[in-house]
């Protein structure tokens, strides 16, 4: 990788990670229920199901998904499910007006890694993304090193957006509009889902 493909390649996973998605929906969900540990839990998940798709792309395993017809349609459909279970979750659940018990954050790490795990578009956006920036006859380390890396500015991202919720945490406490919120990145989360439904 040369020195201006290097540049290029950081900014657009900045840009990338900066683009609001999936991820930042749960993420905020996750706050509000979790607080700043809930919130690092879920990046962990997150993360660890970004580096997954990342490293299958790197290593030539996600191209069957895209050769599969089945099974990306398989997973797409697990995809919808997962976001619809998330937003219903959010949007229609109990939401009790004291402060809640915290979730454990092996929930909130379950529920970021799930999210990630089910998303085609993230598989896909691997495939497409990664190999741009990496000549055809590159050793297989370069691309795992930058999978690795495009890993590592996401994260940083999603750390940023976490300092952000945790300087405004007691506003994200009080319980109304802790509710609105919930209900918000709940709506959030359906609408993606009928889009990944609907999407061709």
């Amino acid at each position: 990788m040369t020195w201006s493909g290097f540049l290029a390649f950081l900014l657009a996973s900045i840009v990338l990670a900066m683009v609001p998605g999936v991820g930042t929906a749960m993420l905020l969900r996750q706050s509000i229920r979790g607080g700043r540990r809930g919130a690092v839990a879920t990046v962990a998940g997150l993360e660890l199901g970004v580096a997954v798709w990342a490293l299958a792309a790197a290593l030539g395993l996600s191209v069957l998904l895209l050769a599969s017809e089945v099974a990306y349609q398989a997973l797409r459909v697990v995809g919808v499910a997962v976001l619809l279970w998330f937003g219903v979750k959010a949007l229609l659940g109990r939401h009790d007006p004291a402060v809640p018990e915290p979730p454990t954050s092996g929930s909130g790490f379950r529920a970021g890694l799930l999210v990630n795990l089910a998303n085609p578009k993230v598989a896909v956006f691997a495939i497409s993304f990664l190999p741009q920036f990496v000549s055809p006859d590159a050793a297989r380390w370069v691309l795992v090193a930058v999978a690795g890396l495009w890993v590592v500015i996401d994260t940083l991202w999603y750390l940023v957006v976490i300092a952000l919720l945790t300087r405004i945490v007691g506003w994200l406490r009080d319980s109304t509009v802790r509710t609105r919120l919930e209900r918000f990145s709940g709506a959030v989360l359906i609408a993606l889902g009928i889009r990944l439904a609907i999407e061709s």
